[in-house]
């Protein structure tokens, strides 16, 4: 019995495995993604660090079928460009490059045993799947481990160039602050040079188009200290990159309690039409500081789940989605519930929710909505009864929950409606 598979046999079996393989790799993806971020929830960071993990575990799992069915030698196969930019990503977010080993052991892992179970589900010949079996792990782990010796090399040389800069520190403290509950704000301050003991607005602040310059971090920069001036801050912001495409900000408002939010997000609508800004509410103190950043990451979940083209989210406007996007599919579910067929994603459905956000937010006036959408009362009577309908209960029995679900609707679009077909 050959245990090394280096047979033809084994060779072909292997190649048939991965080429049945090759259809199910989306979903295998992102099952292996999944337990990748349950085994290791620090890598699954923001949403934009979540599709970087997503594209980098896609763009192996790929070049591993390409290697296992096409026998392609493993020293000849380079590690995808998404996994190098993942590691560098993880090094600049001060992240250990042991968690990025351990991802990748958890990741093959997972690999082999999709593999496995569709090998020995088509081969019933016990010789020939033991052999299929030990060619499988051989290949599979030479190329791995020459991939993971790679990555970790390009996670070294990121973390002592980002250490250089100066920014690792910066962030080190400011996350020291984020998650002592007892922080000191005399000794805090001075490592991080803004008070505490004041009004602050939380900022998350990226790039969707960064451009290959390297000079991403100065721009959002720059663009915060403008943020800053134009809200009439008496100081500068404390401005802390996360990696190259993305920072966190807190805007100093002293004694203030407000932000003129329409100016903000001129401000924002204003700026390089590839910056995306997402903001917390005003908050005071140490305590503050932490909830005003809690807020603005919530925001930039439910921005990135979207992939809106919206430059500027504000949590206060969308704080009970924010607070549901940690279970789209749960939420997208409830959402089709309560709206029923109105949760079509098609233009007649879209027409009513339309007229019925308006009408819930016109106090469920037929004469202000009428105004609002310059149509006949007699059309919005028309359409508020053909929503209820549609829904199966009256607006005033489930107003809150109409609310909240094209709140919902009207952020995440297609990601929490169902088919066209759904009417």
């Amino acid at each position: 019995m050959d245990t090394t598979g280096s047979t033809p046999e084994a060779a072909k079996q292997l190649s048939l495995t991965a080429a049945h393989m090759r259809p199910y790799l989306p979903e295998v993806s992102r099952d292996i993604r999944d337990h990748v971020v349950a085994e290791l929830p620090q890598l699954g960071g923001d949403g934009t660090l979540l599709r970087l993990l997503h594209t980098a575990v896609s763009e192996t799992a790929a070049t591993l079928l390409d290697v296992l069915e096409n026998g392609i030698p493993p020293d000849t196969v380079g590690e995808p460009a998404a996994a190098r930019e993942y590691a560098r990503r993880l090094a600049q977010r001060d992240i250990p490059v042991t968690a990025l080993i351990r991802a990748f052991r958890i990741a093959h892992g997972r690999f082999l045993q999709r593999c496995l179970d569709g090998l020995h589900r088509r081969s019933p010949d016990e010789e020939l799947s033991a052999a299929t079996t030990a060619r499988m792990l051989a290949v599979s782990f030479d190329w791995v481990d020459r991939v993971t010796e790679r990555v970790t090399e390009v996670h070294r040389r990121e973390r002592e160039l980002w250490l250089l800069n100066g920014t690792a520190g910066l962030a080190a403290r400011v996350r020291e602050v984020l998650a002592e509950e007892d922080a000191d704000p005399a000794r805090a301050e001075p490592a991080l040079g803004y008070p505490l003991a004041q009004h602050h607005l939380g900022l998350v602040a990226w790039f969707t188009a960064p451009g290959r310059d390297g000079a991403a971090p100065a721009r959002l920069g720059r663009f915060t200290a403008e943020l800053a001036r134009g809200l009439g801050c008496a100081a500068g912001p404390l401005f802390v990159p996360q990696d190259e495409v993305l920072a966190w900000a807190w805007l100093p408002l002293g004694p203030r309690r407000q932000v003129p939010w329409e100016r903000l997000s001129d401000l924002v609508e204003d700026a390089d039409p590839a910056v995306r800004v997402c903001a917390g509410g005003v908050e005071q103190g140490v305590e503050g500081f932490r909830r005003t950043h809690r807020q603005a990451l919530r925001a930039q979940e439910l921005a990135t789940t979207a992939r809106s083209a919206c430059r500027f989210t504000a949590y206060d406007r969308v704080a009970p989605i924010a607070l549901m996007c940690g279970d789209v599919d749960a939420l997208g579910a409830w959402v089709r519930g309560v709206l029923g067929p109105l949760a079509a994603d098609d233009e007649h459905a879209s027409r009513l929710r339309e007229t019925l956000r308006v009408f819930l937010a016109t106090g469920c006036s037929h004469t202000a909505t009428a105004a609002r959408q310059i149509l006949h009362k007699n059309t919005v009577q028309y359409r508020i009864r053909k929503a209820e309908e549609a829904m199966g209960h009256t607006v005033q029995e489930r107003r809150t929950d109409l609310d909240v679900a094209l709140l919902a609707v009207e952020h995440l679009g297609a990601v929490v409606l169902g088919g066209s077909q759904a009417r």
